[in-house]
């Protein structure tokens, strides 16, 4: 029998995100990336720049998954509070670290920058932690247990997972495949439905559209093991062979 996927968590971090004025897409960037590594998100949240939200939030989700993802708070300003809200989560102290210091203050050094009390913030690390690394603007995010902080900005977010993802098993990747079908969704509902039940161990959803020529179904098809995706497509394209509007596809 295989062994389950590891299953991760994410904690969006940030009053800009829950205000409307920016779009997280971190969060879309972190399903994606996991699933082609074969780890399950399984959670998301999102919470304001509130220490008490994000220790709660921390404690709560880090004891249901094997790791934990959050972005946004560590920069240099006054409202950049993770790192000492995840060190309090952690009921770990927290001061400046010489390894950030030094990498933060050559990055300073190269691009001809002051390094300031602002900047030195960010090199500030909860104790037992280790450094993750920050290609694009050198200020490093860090994992303490199961739990990996990571830059909001999703250029940076983006080249710390990478980094970081050299460095955590993954399991096996979902296979996913899409099958378009041109016809109300009441009307393919109960085969849908009893794919499903077919094949308990696939992800499967149905998504309506709608466009300038036509309207119909997508359904999407999940799972980690392609042998069972692909029946289950099979199913489907045979018995709605009269109405597909594609021959395959990839979700």
């Amino acid at each position: 029998m295989n062994e389950a996927n590891p299953t991760a968590a994410m904690l969006v971090i940030g009053d800009e995100i829950l205000s409307g004025r920016t779009r997280d897409a971190n969060m879309h960037h972190l399903a994606g990336v996991l699933a082609d590594h074969g780890i399950d998100l399984i959670e998301a949240r999102i919470v304001p720049d509130s220490t008490d939200n994000i220790v709660a939030s921390i404690r709560a989700m880090r004891d249901r998954c094997d790791h934990l993802f959050t972005s946004g708070g560590i920069g240099p300003t006054h409202d950049d509070i993770t790192a000492d809200a995840v060190a309090q989560a952690f009921d770990v102290g927290i001061s400046l670290r010489e390894d950030a210091r030094a990498i933060i203050a050559a990055r300073c050094k190269e691009h001809g920058l002051e390094l300031n009390a602002a900047r030195l913030r960010m090199a500030r690390i909860p104790d037992g932690a280790s450094l993750i690394a920050n290609p694009v603007s050198g200020a490093p995010g860090f994992s303490i247990g199961n739990t990996h902080v990571m830059a909001g900005v999703p250029k940076i977010f983006r080249a710390m997972l990478e980094g970081l993802l050299t460095r955590i098993p993954g399991g096996r990747p979902l296979a996913k495949r899409v099958i378009e079908v041109c016809s109300p969704e009441g009307e393919l509902a109960a085969e849908i439905s009893r794919i499903a039940e077919t094949y308990p161990q696939l992800q499967i959803g149905s998504y309506p559209f709608r466009n300038a020529d036509r309207f119909g179904v997508s359904i999407v098809l999940r799972g980690t093991e392609a042998a069972h995706v692909q029946s289950a497509e099979a199913e489907l394209r045979e018995v709605f062979a009269d109405c597909l509007v594609t021959a395959e596809g990839e979700a």
